[in-house]
Formats: C-alpha cells, sequence, structure tokens
C-alpha cells in the first residue's frame, strides 16, 4: 500500500520577522543622515496589515520603503509581501505613504495556482481549503516537479511551500 504525500502553497509570512525588519527600518531611518532633523515616522498597524511611512517628500518616502524593504529581505521576507498602497500629501508638506502587507492567497490566485499545477499533467490532486492550496500525490517525485513548477511562474505574491510530508 502506498503512503500518500502532501504539501501546502501559502502566501503567510512570519510576523515576529516582519516586526523586527521593521524596528530595524527604524534605527537605520533615525541613524541616516539624509533624515537628521526631519520628520519621517513608521507605524505598523497589524490588524489592518498595514505600514504607514509618513515624512516630508516624496523622495524620503521612497528612500523609507527601500529601507524597509532590505530590512525585509534580511529577514527572509519576499519583497511581494509589502506593496504601496497609497501615497498622499498630509498636512504641512508632508507625504504619507501606506505599504499593505500582502500574506494571504486570494480565490482567485488559488484557482490560478491549482490550474498550473493540472496543466503539467501530473498524478496529484490539487484542493483550495481557505487561504491554502493542498497538494496531494503518491509520488514524492511529483510534489517537487509541482513545486519547482509553481516556483518558475512569477506569481504577484509570496509563495510558501509548507508542510511537505
Amino acid at each position: 500500500m502506498a503512503k500518500e504525500h502532501s504539501f501546502d502553497i501559502s502566501a503567510e509570512i512570519d510576523k515576529q520577522e516582519l516586526k523586527n525588519a521593521i524596528e530595524q527600518a527604524k534605527k537605520e531611518i533615525v541613524n541616516r543622515y539624509d533624515f537628521r532633523g526631519l520628520k519621517a515616522d513608521v507605524d505598523y498597524h497589524e490588524d489592518a496589515k498595514t505600514i504607514t511611512l509618513l515624512t516630508t517628500t516624496d523622495n524620503k518616502a521612497e528612500a523609507m520603503f527601500d529601507i524597509l524593504i532590505s530590512k525585509a529581505i534580511k529577514r527572509g521576507i519576499s519583497p511581494k509581501a509589502l506593496k504601496e498602497a497609497r501615497r498622499e500629501s498630509v498636512g504641512g508638506g508632508n507625504t504619507k505613504l501606506t505599504v499593505s502587507i500582502n500574506d494571504t492567497i486570494s480565490s482567485d490566485e488559488a484557482k490560478k495556482i491549482v490550474k498550473e499545477i493540472k496543466a503539467l499533467k501530473l498524478k496529484v490532486q490539487v484542493s483550495i481549503r481557505g487561504e491554502e492550496v493542498r497538494v496531494v500525490g503518491k509520488s514524492i517525485d511529483d510534489l517537487q516537479e509541482a513545486i519547482q513548477a509553481i516556483k518558475a511562474k512569477d506569481m504577484e505574491i509570496p509563495l510558501r511551500f509548507i508542510n511537505l510530508k
């Protein structure tokens, strides 16, 4: 009797690592010479899944966003998880940049993943389970081939392949 193997595809990110990346970005912004004496605030809103960057100009907001991305990458968080959602001018000539945290697979993206795996004609079953996609098969080689095929596709979300059993 052959044993079934499976893995899950998820877009979840490590929230503690994200918090650490935000704290590191704050420290770097405070210590950078080009931000000395300027307003430069970074606020993390965990419930809303957003990060707000507030500074004096568009260029400074862009620099803060770049710092945040670099710190996230160093902490193992995909840059696809952080997307610029909105940029607006606020009182006092300041610029507010809202960054959304993308850590879920939408139903459309899940259907796209299922379609890609089924197009491979492997002996695997694919099912959507809420915000995850589960792939089950008898051959671990088929599962690994499915992982490589999905990694090769440039998805708009950060994908993690977890629970390979």
